[in-house]
């Protein structure tokens, strides 16, 4: 197992994959959580920089991100990104988008279970709560799901580790 970085408070810790950085949210133009309101952390790892809530635990990506992910693995596009295509416009939701603070819109994504995901209607991401990342990595394991599923294992290995001890 690799060591990480992590910089949140001072806290420092290696990693030989890249490095995975926490910046303090600030305010002003810093991202909010579209549920509690608070402002997000940005974490990176291997450049790819994802918005989270240390307070309720949801993800906002922003566009091209999931692309991005595939794209350092050198995974084509496959099933997860079609079912992101294929959600259509989706219903009108209550969350604002943390860019442009326009209303999301509730896409459902999958089909064992199903996931309602926010997507931005101008197309700046994509809002997971807690649990939902996990759940789609499940259902879209295989091509670009399964490099996702990885580079979020990574990521969050803590909360994923949590959530299976509690199965």
């Amino acid at each position: 197992m690799g060591k990480w970085h992590l910089w949140l408070v001072g806290l420092s810790l290696g990693s030989d994959r890249g490095f995975i950085s926490a910046g303090s949210p600030v305010c002003g133009d810093e991202a909010v959580c579209p549920i509690c309101g608070e402002p997000m952390i940005a974490l990176e790892l291997e450049g790819v920089e994802v918005d989270c809530c240390v307070e309720c635990g949801g993800t906002w990506l922003d566009a091209g991100e999931l692309e991005q992910i595939a794209e350092l693995a050198e995974a084509p596009p496959g099933p997860l990104t079609d079912a992101l295509g294929a959600a259509g416009e989706g219903k009108h939701g209550k969350r604002r988008c943390p860019r442009c603070r326009g209303t999301l819109r509730i896409i459902t994504v999958g089909k064992e279970p199903a996931v309602e995901i926010d997507r931005c209607p101008r197309g700046h991401g994509l809002w997971f709560d807690r649990g939902e990342i996990k759940t789609l990595i499940r259902e879209f394991a295989e091509g670009e799901g399964g490099v996702v599923a990885k580079f979020f294992e990574d990521l969050f290995r803590y909360e994923l580790d949590e959530t299976r001890e509690g199965e």
